[in-house]
């Protein structure tokens, strides 16, 4: 047995003695060390000594870019194996196995950059339409509830936390106080169907929600009379959506990432969007910049006689 694997075999002793380890998860630090071997070994390297920083950071990149044996690994997977390449040579230098630690200055890749997932206008207005149970007096507290998220691209924490008193509205316009991360305040403007929505609410509904309970200047009520949680309002879009039929994957998150592409498929800049969605820098919300390029290519493509050329 080489020094190298002599190492390897006392980190995995380690971790399942010393850390006590699960099994599965053993499993997995051995399939991985093992790879990681028999790759030094195709290098010609037996010792940790004569392992490198640009010998781990091969290792990574023959991980990205498969062999015959292995198939590419995704960004995730190839990140969670340098995980244990790095704990080995973290063990052996705490262990005076080794004088260095050449994985130190190896970062794990970073994952493709996800996309949010936009719906369509129709989608958006019929899931709107299809919200609560019809004739319901907890309808119409869903459907005020799913126009405020559309209507102000609120965190549906956002939401849920709105007090009455956090809205301004009249007949057709208004606006909202918002509570957004690290307790920043922003001022969102409330478009005309969300103040009908929320009127007809606070008029029609929420006294009969709130004579349940024991008083809450909560804005959006459970059918106890308390404060809606984060996990109803995210049952409220998914029934609302599966009504509808809409097929498309429905998540906290997806009215506010319409809201946003749909502004600025609308011509809004990206600077105004940015203070809509509360972010703290514009490259966040440079990201809905994306998919709308994604249209726009589209439209090219069928659209232009030299586009396909």
């Amino acid at each position: 047995m080489s020094p190298l694997a002599r190492a390897v075999r006392t980190y995995l002793d380690h971790l399942a003695v010393e850390r006590g380890l699960a099994d599965n998860t053993l499993k997995s630090y051995r399939r991985d060390l093992r790879r990681y071997l028999s790759f030094l070994h195709g290098q010609g390297i037996e010792e940790l000594a004569a392992v490198s920083e640009l010998t781990v950071a091969a290792f990574l990149m023959a991980l990205r870019e498969g062999d015959q044996q292995h198939p590419p690994l995704s960004a995730a997977s190839a990140g969670r194996t340098l995980v244990a390449v790095r704990g080995f040579h973290r063990f052996a230098v705490r262990d005076g196995l080794a004088q260095t630690d050449p994985s130190a200055g190896v970062s794990p890749p970073k994952p493709a950059k996800r996309l949010p997932k936009a719906l369509s206008i129709g989608d958006v207005e019929a899931i709107l339409d299809a919200a609560g149970a019809p004739g319901t007096t907890l309808a119409m507290r869903d459907r005020a509830l799913l126009e405020v998220l559309y209507g102000t691209g609120a965190r549906i924490s956002e939401a849920v936390g709105l007090d009455v008193d956090d809205l301004a509205i009249s007949d057709d316009e208004g606006t909202v106080l918002l509570r957004g991360k690290g307790s920043k305040e922003r001022v969102v403007p409330v478009g005309r169907l969300a103040c009908e929505a929320v009127a007809a609410y606070l008029v029609r509904a929420r006294p009969e929600l709130v004579a349940t309970g024991k008083g809450t200047p909560a804005l959006f009520l459970n059918a106890r009379g308390g404060r809606l949680s984060r996990q109803s309002a995210w049952s409220v879009i998914v029934k609302a959506a599966d009504r509808a039929g809409v097929r498309a994957e429905v998540s906290p998150h997806t009215l506010r990432h319409s809201y946003a592409t749909h502004l600025l498929e609308g011509g809004a800049n990206v600077r105004t969007v940015q203070e809509l969605l509360g972010h703290a820098s514009v490259t966040t919300t440079q990201v809905y910049t994306l998919v709308t390029v994604d249209n726009l290519r589209e439209v090219y493509a069928a659209a232009h006689p030299r586009a396909l050329s």
